[in-house]
């Protein structure tokens, strides 16, 4: 059965009808993936590199052109809000593509408050993924083997067939891989085409991020995983902060503050008791110890090479690996395993 959800005002293919050999077909093999829904915010302008840094708790004065990088966006009071890899296409030109969230207005918001000289748009470019360990001899194949020299985030503007793309070595997995971000809507069937036909000889497929891969990766969904008061320092995300980055940049002030305060809160991983398939719902699930609230499960699905139940827990400090803890589920109380993250 195939399956689709919104993401970013966009439809997101989510299954092409088996899941777990979409699964499997990204750990062992290559699978392709329509993530158009993975918008670009575009900054342009003399102000650019000056607004992009003003949006990232990163330090982008070492980005270079040609180069991406993955960046905590926070608001004033240092609670995440978005998550994305940031390009640098020239000094003046910059794009953010964004999980979902409404980051165009936040761009435009605090461009207007600082006065600055840049235009946002959101540009004709959309992402198609080729994901798993075969998927560099893929690319190579379309565009040659330059592409295994592109270090991890690092991209290239080139065409193929007459289509402008944009390669980077990227991607929502850990099993490696590149994404293609095609800059003319008109040709996305034609793309497509040419992927699918290149792959071929690796058994290519079509798929979709798999929730299963990216919790046993560890990979952050900071649309899923976080509330409105989650810092980058709770989620993992403290290495991607720099806190000597000018007083200017959103919420800077208030993440050293919760830094020298330590975080309340912190992200680990669960391994749930039963044998049976019991994703999460639509709502975070209450997380106890010793009969106490301790935090919230955000995530679960079930792990094909665990065979359980995993997911993530938003959990108290206090909360740490081999303890044991206590998840309220719909069909009742479950015991689980409190794991260091990644799974694998």
């Amino acid at each position: 059965m195939t399956s689709a959800s919104v993401y970013n005002r966009m439809m997101l293919p989510m299954s092409f009808g088996d899941p777990e050999a979409e699964y499997w077909r990204l750990m062992t093999g290559v699978s392709m993936w329509d993530v158009g829904v993975e918008r670009q915010v575009q900054l342009a302008g003399p102000d650019a590199g000056r607004l992009a840094q003003i949006l990232c708790a990163r330090d982008l004065s070492v980005c270079k052109v040609g180069q991406g990088k993955y960046v905590p966006i926070c608001n004033h009071d240092g609670f995440l809000i978005n998550d994305p890899i940031v390009l640098k296409l020239s000094d003046c030109l910059f794009w953010f593509s964004i999980a979902d969230s409404d980051m165009w207005l936040w761009a435009r918001a605090i461009a207007a408050e600082r006065g600055l000289d840049v235009e946002i748009s959101e540009p004709d470019v959309s992402p198609l993924a080729v994901q798993g360990p075969k998927a560099e001899a893929v690319v190579a194949s379309l565009f040659g083997d330059w592409v295994r020299e592109l270090k991890y985030f690092w991209f290239k503007e080139t065409e193929i067939a007459g289509i402008p793309v944009t390669v980077q070595r990227s991607g929502w997995s850990k099993q490696g891989g590149f994404e293609l971000y095609l800059r003319d809507g008109r040709k996305g069937a034609a793309l497509w085409n040419l992927v699918k036909e290149a792959g071929q000889p690796w058994g290519i497929g079509p798929g979709a991020p798999s929730s299963a891969e990216r919790v046993e990766s560890g990979l952050l969904n900071s649309v899923g995983d976080t509330d409105e008061t989650t810092s980058p320092f709770e989620v993992r995300l403290g290495k991607f902060v720099d806190l000597d980055v000018p007083d200017e940049v959103v919420g800077i002030q208030a993440l050293r503050r919760i830094a020298a305060a330590g975080p309340k809160r912190h992200q680990l991983g669960l391994v749930l008791e039963g044998d049976t398939p019991q994703p999460i719902g639509l709502s975070w699930e209450e997380i106890r110890q010793n009969g106490i609230k301790v935090g919230s499960m955000t995530t679960c699905v079930w792990s094909p090479r665990l065979q359980s139940n995993i997911g993530y827990g938003l959990v108290a400090a206090s909360c740490k690996p081999d303890q044991t803890v206590e998840i309220v589920r719909p069909n009742g109380v479950v015991c689980a395993k409190v794991v260091e993250l990644p799974f694998f």
